[in-house]
């Protein structure tokens, strides 16, 4: 497989960046799904999928969740074409029979809580992380937020218990006026060990 092109890697990592504010451009149904395609695509363990998505794009639907967010994310989480509230489902194994038909990996996770958790948590995360390149990828930006109830975001958009939100991530066509300078990055020597 061929490397990508410097402008690709400019858009997906090099020159891309978290964003503050936005332009009144929506969100297409379309590019709502192909996030999804997109997103469903990248490796997870036991292929689990475990990731749940809630897009909000209605006022009325950001309306319950800006409650919920610390005073510094509501202006722009207000302004966003599109929210989207990123979870993990706890029970992502009932689907591993249709999803890793390979071997009975539903038995790996059915009765032990702490490997279910821990395996959703971290493909979760991996998905987020999917979900953010997938946005970069079809020319969208994305602003991932921390700075919320998570219990509060839970009983409001996840009641029941089974999904637990991870982090929530704004998406639309970002402001340039609205960027902070980049923040220095560690170097390879500060995080990076080779043995």
């Amino acid at each position: 497989m061929p490397a990508l092109t410097s402008d690709v890697l400019a858009q997906l990592f090099t020159a891309a960046r978290s964003q503050n504010g936005w332009t009144d451009q929506p969100v297409t149904d379309a590019e709502i799904a192909s996030l999804w395609e997109l997103t469903r695509m990248g490796p997870t363990s036991a292929n689990c999928l475990p990731a749940r998505l809630i897009f909000l794009r209605s006022a009325e639907s950001r309306a319950r969740l800006l409650p919920l967010l610390t005073e510094a994310n509501r202006p722009k989480t207000s302004a966003a074409p599109l929210t989207v509230v990123i979870g993990f489902d706890l029970e992502f194994f009932h689907n591993l029979p249709r999803l890793f038909p390979h071997a009975d990996a539903a038995a790996w996770f059915s009765g032990n809580p702490a490997l279910a958790r821990e395996t959703a948590v971290r493909n979760g995360s991996l998905q987020g992380a999917y979900f953010m390149l997938a946005a970069r990828a079809l020319g969208l930006d994305v602003g991932p937020m921390s700075g919320f109830d998570a219990a509060g975001v839970n009983r409001e958009f996840f009641p029941g218990g089974r999904v637990e939100v991870n982090f929530i991530c704004n998406v639309g066509h970002g402001d340039p006026a609205a960027i902070y300078p980049r923040s220095p990055r560690l170097g390879f020597d500060e995080a990076c060990t080779v043995i």
